[in-house]
């Protein structure tokens, strides 16, 4: 699921003009239109090719494939060259929180979680209970990946995953792993290999899963005895809390609270952090280092914890920026995406959903 993380370094280099993680509308970069006309060059005609070949011939010894079948899907795959040049874009500065966040924390988005939360309360709150994940932090990946459905992606999965598992060398091993995961999937729900629709990474559905992902994670909340991911929310709600659960979700343990330093210890404690976040410690070695967290001790669980640092717009020239105490919660959503922007922009989202619920509910 979430992808469960699709390569933070291709990321990242995809986040350039748009300050985004791949997946979510505004946070994914618009990718060009795909290609859609068959290939005049022979390198890019995968049914002919020697290794397309050999990947199918391990497929039907392994996995008991039916070789013409994956010889003609191979045969209809299109290459897409705007795929591997996004993907070969230079490596640029994350953007900062201040610059990262906005586009999560609109009023529509939040509007939108409140009302995706009133359309499938029965689901959220049954995930809840029988999970441990807050429903306000469920609503808020589907928010961040997809703005809650609106933008599943326009490239074939196929054409993606083989574009990347066959022209893509820097991670074809990833990709062609993938590749057979979203075979035996689509074997498995009876799909054609060529319908479903993703993004160019190859994620799929409105949580936005790999392949492996969504042959491990996903689950059937509806009882259809069928697992869908773009159409069945109640399969979304219940695949991205069992994500989450399988991940080590700590139910009813926080995910940030308010960190203070000590102003004496304060640039010691800044060259701990690397690029916003440091490494995880005890709560005691950090207040031993003179940082605090905003809430009682005893209230905190015995898990190591980090230092995170969102950045606010300078004043005066001077950069500033809030301290938190990432708790192992928190962790858990970088296992979704390993953006420390991204896990804080699902926790921020989530808190502005929870309060624009508690205020409806308001006289």
């Amino acid at each position: 699921m979430s992808y469960a993380a699709v390569l933070l370094l291709s990321l990242l280099a995809l986040s350039a003009a748009s300050f985004a993680v791949e997946r979510a509308d505004a946070a994914t970069p618009k990718a060009p239109p795909a290609d859609t006309v068959a290939p005049a060059d022979p390198a890019h005609r995968y049914a002919e090719r020697a290794d397309v070949r050999a990947f199918v011939d391990e497929l039907v010894e392994e996995q008991g494939f039916d070789k013409r079948t994956l010889t003609r899907a191979f045969a209809a795959a299109r290459y897409q060259p705007r795929i591997v040049a996004a993907m070969d874009r230079p490596l640029v500065e994350p953007p900062k929180w201040y610059e990262y966040a906005p586009q999560f924390l609109t009023p529509e988005r939040i509007d939108g979680g409140v009302a995706f939360y009133a359309r499938n309360a029965a689901a959220l709150e049954r995930a809840e209970r029988e999970f441990g994940v807050p429903a306000d932090v469920i609503v808020a990946i589907i928010g961040v990946e997809t703005y809650y459905g609106r933008n599943l992606g326009s490239y074939r999965v196929f054409d993606a995953l083989t574009t990347l598992a066959f022209d893509y060398p820097r991670r074809a091993t990833f990709f062609r792993g993938e590749l057979k995961e979203y075979l035996r999937l689509t074997r498995e729900q009876g799909l054609s290999p060529l319908a479903p629709k993703g993004s160019f990474a190859g994620a799929m559905g409105v949580p936005q899963f790999m392949p492996g992902s969504y042959r491990r994670f996903a689950i059937d909340f509806d009882g259809d005895a069928h697992v869908d991911l773009w159409a069945s929310m109640a399969d979304v709600v219940g695949s991205v809390a069992n994500y989450l659960a399988r991940h080590d979700w700590q139910p009813g343990e926080p995910v940030l609270l308010p960190a203070t330093i000590d102003a004496d210890e304060r640039d010691a404690v800044l060259r701990k952090l690397d690029g916003g976040m440091s490494e995880r410690r005890t709560l005691a070695a950090w207040e031993s280092d003179g940082v605090t967290a905003d809430t009682l001790a005893s209230q905190l669980p015995a898990d190591t914890v980090g230092l995170l640092a969102l950045e606010d717009p300078p004043a005066d020239g001077a950069a500033r920026a809030t301290y938190w105490i990432a708790c192992a919660n928190f962790f858990v959503i970088t296992r979704y995406n390993r953006s420390r922007l991204y896990a804080s922009a699902v926790w921020s989202l989530s808190e502005a959903i929870r309060k624009a619920r508690d205020a409806s509910r308001t006289p």
